[in-house]
């Protein structure tokens, strides 16, 4: 196993590389970069600020040859794409993930602001989409065709029909503007800092439930759905019926039996939602104005702040990687047949 474990160790080496030079060439030729950025904002600044009438391009270009070259050397533009990015891999593996183009503060201290709330609401849905779906997935798999399993069926598709952010939205407008039961957004109220500890406590769970809501809506279905029919085709085995005709109780076949085979596939994905943990759905934020990583990356795409989406992208596909080695370590821990060799 050892073995195994650096072999898919030294293989995130390459893969790493890849994608960051993958999308370090993309940022490079996607037009609306810093540079034109700036050079958009002083032109808006010039027509702005000057009389009404026509104005020549000579008027609106405020900045010379000169001073686009010093840009470019600043940003790092004026070198080709692989000494590029190579000097910004040599800062990366330094700790240095450099500095946003559009804030200039250090992109390590904007991503670790987002951190703690993103691995909140990450964890807390990992727990409840993993505790509540696999005992779900078990009763709909033995109540198969009942009331129960039709009822709760309709319930969990209704949920994967509708987008996680319009959920959010809907709930925003019926219990935080109707009925204003929940605060409209955040993830702290304003004054938190005056709170005693236990309205701080109370403060963060009202301020979490419905972005939660949101979150796990549309999993619940692709987890729950998974666990009901692997569950149905062990039960449907030929050990199954063995196991039973011996004698042996239809609950302690389910648990005893079937039930451990049925979470091969639910370990298959745990590794993978690793990476979802810290990155979050940054539709869901924004629409709860939550400044989680989700967020962040969606900001620094639009805005064009190509050191926080490279920073952003390093951290995720790390634990993106991470999460796939997790996952097959889990399919071990469920599977004594699987053997790494």
């Amino acid at each position: 196993m050892a073995a195994y474990l650096i072999r898919r160790m030294l293989l995130i080496i390459p893969t790493f590389l890849g994608i960051t030079v993958m999308v370090f060439t993309i940022t490079r030729f996607v037009p609306g970069g810093p540079i034109e950025r700036m050079i958009a904002e002083a032109r808006m600044q010039k027509i702005g600020g000057s009389t009404a009438g026509p104005i020549s391009g000579d008027q609106t270009q405020l900045l010379s040859e000169e001073q686009i070259e010093e840009l470019k050397k600043y940003y790092g533009f004026d070198k080709p794409i692989l000494v590029s990015y190579f000097l910004w891999l040599g800062k990366v593996l330094t700790g240095d993930l450099g500095t946003s183009t559009r804030y200039y503060d250090p992109v390590w201290d904007m991503i670790k602001e987002r951190i703690p709330i993103s691995l909140y609401f990450g964890m807390i849905t990992l727990i409840l989409v993993y505790g509540v779906c696999i005992p779900l997935g078990v009763a709909k798999a033995i109540r198969h065709k009942t009331a129960f399993d039709n009822f709760s069926s309709i319930i969990v598709f209704i949920g994967y029909a509708i987008p996680g952010w319009v959920v959010g939205v809907i709930l925003l407008v019926v219990f935080a503007s109707q009925l204003e039961i929940f605060p409209l957004g955040g993830f702290v109220s304003e004054n938190f800092e005056d709170f005693t500890f236990r309205a701080k406590v109370w403060d963060i769970i009202l301020h979490t439930i419905l972005p939660l809501i949101a979150y796990i809506a549309g999993s619940f279905t692709v987890m729950t759905f998974l666990m009901k029919n692997t569950l149905m085709d062990n039960l449907s085995s030929d050990y199954v019926r063995t196991a039973v005709a011996k004698g042996l109780s239809f609950r302690s076949a389910v648990f005893r039996h079937a039930l451990r085979n049925s979470l091969i596939p639910m370990a298959t994905h745990f590794g993978n939602n690793i990476s979802l943990i810290l990155m979050g759905s940054f539709l869901i934020e924004k629409v709860f104005n939550i400044n989680g990583m989700g967020l962040l990356g969606y900001e620094s795409v639009i805005e064009r702040d190509y050191p926080v989406v490279m920073g952003i992208l390093v951290i995720s596909s790390l634990l993106f990687m991470i999460g796939n080695i997790l996952s097959d370590i889990c399919v071990a821990v469920v599977d004594p047949r699987v053997r790494f060799e």
